[in-house]
């Protein structure tokens, strides 16, 4: 939605600033922080922000020394969804703003995709309002830590708009006619109800979100790396399988996990009641 909307969440945590939309850190060993940094524009998922935010993806993912990404934003909203001026602003384009906004929901899509195609967990951590592609990017991501102060929306059908890509990974992470009632009501949910349905995974105080989010990290963070990121290629798989082929799927999987060496000394290490040293193969 607008990044223009008021808002009377608390501000978060503030973070050390630094250039662009987007900012990438290493707050701990194996553990990238990436950040939201346009909270003039309640980080609206704007042309830049997108583009900016694929590239910090594509360099963690690449990182075999990062086991976990934490995505978390500056000021008082998580994102406020797509800039709702800069799609407007293309309304005088020869054909109307057609080619940008394809342009734009194409961008929004690979976006999507990529947090899920990203070897690591992916962790949200909400500590305002989001609201629209704001409330997909939070459902997109594989865990998602919510302040109790957040609210969470998919709002387009009060303008016209229906949010239909938010749809996507909505329709994916919680019940359908829970589904269906935020995108045909337009309702804010409070960070509560979002836990209820299922479309965070914790709530805790404001001031403890990222630390929360953290913890989850570091926890990801002490298992073998290979073994979580062959995990989270399969569940996204086998999810949109039929249960046959689900199975068949992921007992092939499970072959070739067993195959591995931290397998074997992550198996070892169970029967000899010791700590796991883990290889990364």
């Amino acid at each position: 939605m607008d990044a223009e909307l008021p808002s009377t969440e608390p501000a978060p945590t503030p973070v050390a600033k630094g250039e662009g939309p987007v900012r990438v850190s290493r707050p701990e060993p194996g553990i990238a922080l990436i950040v939201l940094d346009a909270p003039a524009r309640r980080n609206a998922l704007s042309r830049e922000m997108m583009s900016a935010l694929g590239r910090a993806l594509d360099e963690v993912s690449g990182d075999r020394d990062i086991a976990a990404v934490v995505l978390a934003a500056s000021g008082p909203a998580f994102s406020a969804g797509h800039d709702l001026k800069e799609l407007n602003a293309h309304r005088t384009d020869p054909d109307g703003g057609r080619a940008f906004y394809a342009e734009t929901m194409e961008a929004c899509a690979r976006l999507m995709q990529a947090i899920v195609c990203t070897r690591q967990p992916v962790i949200a951590a909400v500590e305002g309002v989001a609201t629209a592609a704001g409330c997909q990017l939070v459902a997109t991501c594989d865990l998602a830590v919510a302040a109790d102060t957040a609210t969470f929306a998919t709002p387009g059908v009060d303008i016209g708009l229906f949010c239909s890509t938010p749809m996507v990974a909505l329709s994916r992470n919680v019940p359908r006619k829970r589904a269906m009632e935020m995108l045909l009501l337009g309702e804010r949910l409070s960070a509560e109800e979002a836990e209820r349905y299922g479309l965070v995974n914790r709530v805790v105080a404001p001031e403890r979100v990222r630390d929360e989010a953290l913890g989850m990290a570091r926890a990801i963070a002490g298992k073998s790396r290979l073994t979580v990121a062959i995990g989270k290629e399969a569940f996204y798989r086998q999810i949109e399988m039929p249960l046959s082929e689900a199975y068949e799927y992921a007992a092939a999987v499970m072959v070739e996990n067993m195959m591995a060496a931290d397998a074997a000394e992550g198996i070892c290490a169970f029967l000899e009641k010791r700590p796991p040293v883990w290889k990364g193969a």
